[in-house]
């Protein structure tokens, strides 16, 4: 059985499912921007409220702080005034930093983000988790299923996300591209710090019926990496043999990491990564790591017959505007 007790929500359809990782996607993004998951409605449920914990107490020494000081003379309130001006123009330029994988998942995606008013895409930064080594109009491209089904409709009053994409130019060398796209990302994270290693506020996963995650996969040599922030994969076992992915410890190190995964299919798997751990799958192995930041949101029909598990009913964190 898992030593780690991840959050699992269960849904008996699609739309269930697609409006809770909606939620949950608006939710990072508001403590994202904002410090804190939602400005208008108070948290319910305590075990969503540990991801998003800290936020509230932050803003109100803040705040205390900025009325101590706006209460000690003229020369402070000038001091005060040009912190709050600093300030307001960092959470201005705060980003939400989201990294996303393929597959089925882009349709949840779809379905549950494009409806809502409240996505604020023009402050997401779009990274890839993984990204297969064929054209952008192929419909193995991860980049290009997420232009065509998601970024191509968003409406344009609402802004338009900073999306990065491998270089489609470097499809021919999986380790060039590989290298350049931690490129991007050091660029992205580390422009005026140097860090060990990214820290997303949300990283997006499926998960394979063979356990895959992201475009890592099982006994694979990318599981070892400990140094990379992005790796290259050559002969991968199934569809597009060449890729790139991000390593197991970028993943690891995201502030939280949330799997949407579905279909009678995946019910095999998914006991396996709860019940078989130390079969060390790609999915088993991030949800050990993560541990404490990990929450899964699935069909009924993948975690049927699956033991040792706590379903949770989904307290919706956030009502679209």
């Amino acid at each position: 059985m898992t030593t780690a007790v991840p959050l699992i929500y269960s849904f008996p359809e699609f739309s269930g499912v697609a409006e809770a990782v909606a939620d949950h996607i608006v939710a990072a993004q508001n403590h994202a921007l904002y410090g804190d998951y939602n400005r208008k409605k108070s948290l319910s449920d305590t075990n969503i409220a540990s991801q998003f914990s800290g936020a509230a107490e932050s803003m109100r020494l803040t705040k205390s702080v900025s009325e101590h000081h706006s209460a000690s003379g003229n020369g402070t309130n000038t001091s005060s005034s040009s912190r709050e001006q600093r300030k307001k123009k960092k959470e201005e330029n705060r980003r939400f930093r989201i990294g996303l994988s393929g597959g089925s998942l882009i349709n949840v995606l779809r379905e549950g983000l494009l409806k809502r008013q409240d996505v604020e895409w023009s402050k997401w930064d779009v990274y890839f988790a993984d990204e297969r080594l064929v054209p952008f109009d192929s419909p193995e491209s991860n980049y290009g299923k997420a232009k065509s089904q998601i970024f191509d409709n968003i409406p344009p009053e609402k802004g338009y996300p900073n999306i990065f994409p491998i270089e489609e130019n470097l499809l021919n060398d999986p380790q060039e591209c590989a290298d350049t796209y931690e490129k991007t990302l050091i660029k992205g994270f580390a422009s005026k710090d140097s860090v060990k290693l990214p820290m997303f506020d949300l990283i997006l996963l499926g998960c394979a019926p063979d356990g895959h995650v992201a475009s890592l996969f099982p006994n694979h040599e990318t599981l070892r990496e400990s140094y990379a922030w992005c790796a290259p994969v050559l002969n991968a076992p199934s569809g597009p043999p060449t890729r790139i992915t991000l390593t197991v410890p970028v993943i690891c190190h995201s502030h939280r990491v949330m799997f949407v995964v579905e279909g009678a299919t995946k019910a095999p798997v998914i006991s396996t990564i709860m019940e078989r751990p130390d079969k060390g799958l790609p999915a088993s192995i991030i949800n050990e790591k993560a541990a404490g930041r990990i929450a899964w949101f699935v069909d009924d029909d993948a975690v049927k017959d699956v033991v040792g598990i706590t379903k949770k009913r989904y307290k919706f964190l956030v009502h679209s505007e």
